[in-house]
């Protein structure tokens, strides 16, 4: 999983003090609301269709605590010790927490404990992993097969390629311990989004037909959200645009 691209020019100050923060992310979130109800009213669909996941890696975890005053519910988080961290210091709020990155099997036991969806689910073998760990742990996680969209995939991104989805997904569909939710994706890096959403939107479909129940597409971030949700997503990653620039992670 990628870093996400920025909208912003240089790294934002955060405001000093937990109030002025909190009217900062207050200010954020509604402009960030706007966007995704003026998305969905040009797509033809109802702003309920689409969660919003604040993705705060590097941010800590009063801001997660800020968000959730505001009504945020969904968190999203790419590395397992920034994220578990942040999940035992949040443990009393309601929360649901979505880990998006690259996961390696070492980590599977630690983010099956907090997590509820795992969108970056590209191998086989993280899928005996991720089996083994939740029955185990005696929860039942949902799964996103990542979908690498790039005409020459980039290892370091993840993601399997279309003509691969069946395989995985069928193999999550069949573990105990795993509900096959869906697809996720990142755009290609220096092209249009919108075409690569629509692709993803086809194996969607296709997953779907095999799978009616797996009805979730993550797709898009600060940047190319409103392509994401005119092409069907159900769920969108957004960190920047919400908490600013990224910063080194401060506990």
């Amino acid at each position: 999983m990628i870093p996400e691209r920025s909208t912003t020019g240089p790294a934002d100050s955060p405001p000093a003090g937990p109030a002025a923060r909190r009217a900062e992310l207050a200010r954020r979130l509604a402009e960030v609301e706007q966007r995704i109800r003026e998305a969905c009213a040009a797509a033809g669909r109802r702003r309920e269709e689409v969660t919003l996941i604040a993705v705060t890696k590097t941010y800590p975890a009063s801001d997660v605590r800020l968000l959730a005053e505001l009504g945020v519910t969904d968190i999203g988080e790419n590395r397992d010790q920034e994220a578990s961290a942040k999940a035992r210091d949040c443990a009393d709020l309601p929360l649901t927490w979505h880990f998006i990155g690259q996961l390696q099997t070492n980590k599977v036991k630690s983010v099956v404990s907090y997590a509820t969806m795992v969108h970056s689910v590209d191998r086989l073998r993280l899928v005996r992993a991720l089996g083994v760990a939740a029955v185990r742990a005696g929860r039942e996680i949902d799964c996103l097969v990542q979908v690498a969209l790039e005409k020459d995939p980039d290892p370091g991104r993840g993601g399997v390629p279309p003509e691969g989805v069946p395989e995985i997904a069928e193999a999550v569909a069949g573990t105990d311990g795993l509900r096959l939710a869906g697809v996720m994706a990142v755009a290609p890096l220096g092209e249009d989004p919108a075409p690569a959403f629509a692709r993803l939107a086809e194996v969607a479909r296709a997953v779907r037909e095999e799978h009616p129940g797996a009805g979730v597409i993550s797709a898009g971030m600060s940047a190319d959200l409103h392509q994401a949700i005119a092409n069907g997503a159900t769920h969108v990653r957004v960190g920047t645009a919400l908490l600013g620039r990224r910063k080194p992670f401060v506990r």
